[in-house]
C-alpha cells in the first residue's frame, strides 16, 4: 500500500489476525472456566455401606428426607431430634465457594452438611445445611442428592431459616409476633401443612428452592416450611417454631418433647459482648 508521501507499506489484514486473537482467549477462558468449575463441584462423601450400595446400583431407599437449611433449622433437629442415640451419620457434603470454609480432608463431623439415617428406620434421612452454598452451586447439590434417592414414595420436608426483615406484607403488625412458619409445597403434596401459605409476593430462595423446584419437575411430594424470626442468630425460641412442622411425619419422626437445659446450652449461642465496637 502506497502512502500520500509515495512510501510502499507492507500490510497484512488484520481481520484475521484478530479473530485469531479472540479464538485465544476464548479458549482461555473456556479453561479457565473449566477450572473454575471443578473447583466448585459438590462432593459427597458416603458412609462405606452407602457407598457400596450405590456403586451396585442401588439408590437409597427413602420415604421420608427432612432437610434443615439455616442455623435455626439445623439446630432445632440436633435439639429436638438428633440427641437421641437411633441416629447415624451416613455421609456429608463438601465444596468450596467464595463464602466456604471447606477444606480439603474435612470429616463428616467438621462439616457443615451432614446426613443422618434412622437406626431402626432405615427409610428416614435428615440432612443439616449450615454452610453457604452458592447460586451455581444449588442445582449441582440438589441433583446430586436426589440421584441417591429413590423417588417412589419419597417424601420432603425442608426447614429453612429468614429473617422477617424479608417478610412483605401491607400489615406490618404481624411481623411483631415473630417467631412464625409459612409454608410452600408442590402440586403432589398431598397433605395438609401445619400453616399458612406463603404470601404473595414473597417467594423461597436458595437452597430450599432448588430442591422444592426438582421436586416439582419430578412429582415429588414435598413442603418447604419457612421461618421468619427478628433475632439473627440461633434462640431457642426460633428453634421451638419448628415442632409443629414435624407433627405430620408421625412415628418416623420422634421429637424431645423438652430437651435439657445442657442441650439447650450446647447449641444456641449467647451473645459475645467482646464483640462489642465499643469495647
Amino acid at each position: 500500500m502506497a502512502t500520500f508521501f509515495g512510501e510502499v507499506l507492507s500490510v497484512y489484514s488484520r481481520a484475521v489476525d484478530e479473530d485469531e486473537e479472540e479464538l485465544d482467549e476464548n479458549e482461555e477462558d473456556k479453561e479457565i472456566r473449566r477450572e473454575l468449575e471443578e473447583k466448585r463441584e459438590v462432593h459427597l462423601h458416603w458412609s462405606p455401606e452407602v457407598s457400596e450400595s450405590l456403586k451396585s446400583g442401588n439408590k437409597l431407599q427413602c420415604s421420608d428426607f427432612i432437610l434443615a437449611v439455616g442455623h435455626n433449622a439445623a439446630r432445632f433437629l440436633s435439639v429436638y431430634v438428633l440427641t437421641s442415640e437411633n441416629w447415624d451419620a451416613v455421609g456429608h457434603a463438601s465444596m468450596w465457594n467464595e463464602r466456604s470454609r471447606a477444606v480439603t480432608g474435612i470429616t463428616s463431623e467438621e462439616s457443615e452438611c451432614v446426613f443422618y439415617r434412622h437406626k431402626d428406620n432405615r427409610s428416614v434421612l435428615i440432612c443439616q445445611v449450615t454452610c453457604y452454598i452458592a447460586e451455581d452451586q444449588q442445582f449441582q447439590w440438589t441433583e446430586k442428592v436426589f440421584d441417591c434417592l429413590q423417588h417412589r414414595q419419597l417424601n420432603v420436608t425442608v426447614l429453612s431459616d429468614s429473617s422477617v426483615a424479608e417478610y412483605k406484607t401491607a400489615d406490618y403488625l404481624c411481623c411483631s409476633s415473630a417467631p412464625f412458619l409459612r409454608s410452600l409445597h408442590t402440586a403432589a403434596f398431598s397433605g395438609q401443612p401445619v400453616c399458612q401459605s406463603l404470601e404473595q409476593p414473597n417467594i423461597v430462595t436458595g437452597l430450599p428452592a432448588a430442591v422444592l423446584n426438582h421436586s416439582e419437575v419430578h412429582r415429588i411430594p414435598a413442603v418447604v416450611y419457612q421461618c421468619y424470626s427478628d433475632v439473627i442468630g440461633p434462640d431457642s425460641v426460633t428453634m421451638e417454631t419448628y415442632k409443629p412442622a414435624l407433627t405430620n411425619l408421625g412415628k418416623s419422626i420422634q421429637l424431645d418433647p423438652s430437651p435439657s437445659k445442657d442441650v439447650l446450652r450446647k447449641f444456641v449461642r449467647t451473645t459475645n459482648i467482646q464483640s462489642n465496637l465499643y469495647i
